[in-house]
């Protein structure tokens, strides 16, 4: 019976890793291009301390991840909520016991910490040659710059991750994830 129990739960798990994985890209891509357009913006300007520019950019990786975080929690486990009650009205029976039930409660915490750590770890690894020009590594270029290809990179490869998921050339998926970067780029110079 547990392992019945076990394998309903895996199941209702399985079920939720697409939705997972729609916030992982979805959010993933915020964090990108949050961070392609503040490098961006720090770069155009050479007078931009190293350590403000740091401070702002973990200010907007933490409030990326809260957001992401706190967003998806309520929505997802207001959804749940929201189909376990119908569930049990139509079965006239309590299910909070039921692996439906447990499933209502920990999806959305699952669900929300990936919608909230996929922005803020892809930040964290776009500034990381702005750790190391803190700590006084020399870069062969700017550290904004080394950041921001470090940004269109991992807007690449979200692109590769979704033409892995739906089937298509894979090359071809991550250069449109490249071009939103570049025009996303473009218009921030454009504007400077």
């Amino acid at each position: 019976m547990a392992t019945e129990d076990s394998n309903n739960f895996l199941l209702h798990f399985k079920r939720a890793a697409g939705i997972a994985r729609r916030y992982f890209i979805t959010n993933g891509f915020d964090g990108a291009l949050t961070m392609l357009g503040m490098m961006a913006g720090f770069y155009s300007h050479d007078t931009v301390d190293i350590s403000v520019a740091l401070g702002a950019a973990m200010g907007a990786a933490v409030a990326l991840f809260m957001s992401g975080l706190s967003s998806a929690y309520l929505s997802e486990s207001a959804e749940r909520r929201k189909e376990l009650q119908e569930l049990e009205q139509a079965l006239i029976t309590d299910l909070q016991q039921s692996d439906f039930g447990k499933a209502s409660r920990y999806l959305p915490v699952i669900i929300a910490l990936v919608n909230g750590l996929s922005p803020f770890l892809i930040c964290l690894l776009i500034l990381i040659p702005l750790w190391l020009s803190q700590f006084g590594l020399a870069l062969p270029a700017s550290p904004f710059l080394v950041a921001i290809c470090i940004a269109l990179s991992c807007t690449f490869l979200l692109g590769l991750f979704l033409g892995s998921i739906s089937k298509t050339h894979w090359l071809w998926a991550g250069l449109r994830a490249l071009s939103i970067a570049a025009v996303t780029l473009f218009v921030i110079i454009l504007f400077e």
